[in-house]
């Protein structure tokens, strides 16, 4: 993501990766909190405050690798009335927030792109933050463990299959980890990513003009 990025790219893309993981985490934390899971209260975890979500060496590999994570939100399935349900709710609050961001980031951009001497940087850093946050919720939906979109799926299976799924550890990991470095992951999402962005761009425009 930032791997042979300048450093005005840096400087314009590391505020809103750290805005994007903040809330994407905090996504997280609250909505375990309202499903009766106060572990992420007790860790501090409901915060806007980016030193809460940030992972150091998820930071650090990202201006190094290109690719990288932020701490995530620690849930105790056994405070919930539905753990398999409730856990796929906990999952897809972190990339529903990522899609809502992106969105809210564009309808900002709009009319200040149309504004005359728009300061450069703060159009840039609108952009970035959108399509940030759009591949962010794509990726984080991928079905791989640990990403969130293996619990969303496992939420959707039947109890007989879902209690006596194996435990996956590492290997879910080192599998994304292959997919990551291979590119395989970017042939799969930036078709997705460009798709949903160029929507809610669409989405965006009619909707200045319908009230303009």
């Amino acid at each position: 993501m930032l791997r042979n990025a300048s450093f005005g790219e840096i400087m314009v893309t590391l505020p809103a990766l750290l805005l994007a993981f903040t809330i994407h985490e905090l996504c997280h934390g609250l909505s375990a909190y309202w499903l009766g899971d106060d572990t992420a209260k007790r860790d501090g975890r409901l915060s806007l405050n980016p030193i809460r979500h940030i992972d150091p060496f998820g930071m650090l590999c990202i201006l190094i690798a290109g690719f990288g994570w932020a701490k995530p939100v620690m849930v105790n399935p056994g405070n919930f009335r539905n753990p398999k349900v409730d856990m796929a709710l906990v999952a897809i609050a972190g990339p529903i927030s990522n899609f809502i961001m992106a969105f809210i980031g564009l309808l900002i951009l709009y009319p200040i792109s149309h504004m005359a001497n728009a300061p450069f940087y703060l159009l840039i850093g609108m952009w970035t933050f959108s399509y940030l946050n759009v591949l962010l919720g794509v990726f984080n939906l991928l079905p791989i463990p640990p990403l969130d979109g293996s619990k969303v799926i496992a939420g959707m299976l039947p109890d007989s299959i879902y209690y006596r799924l194996p435990p996956v550890g590492m290997f879910g990991m080192v599998l994304l980890l292959i997919l990551v470095f291979t590119n395989a992951t970017r042939e799969i999402i930036i078709p997705i990513v460009e798709t949903i962005f160029d929507t809610f761009l669409i989405a965006v425009g009619n909707i200045y003009g319908f009230f303009g």
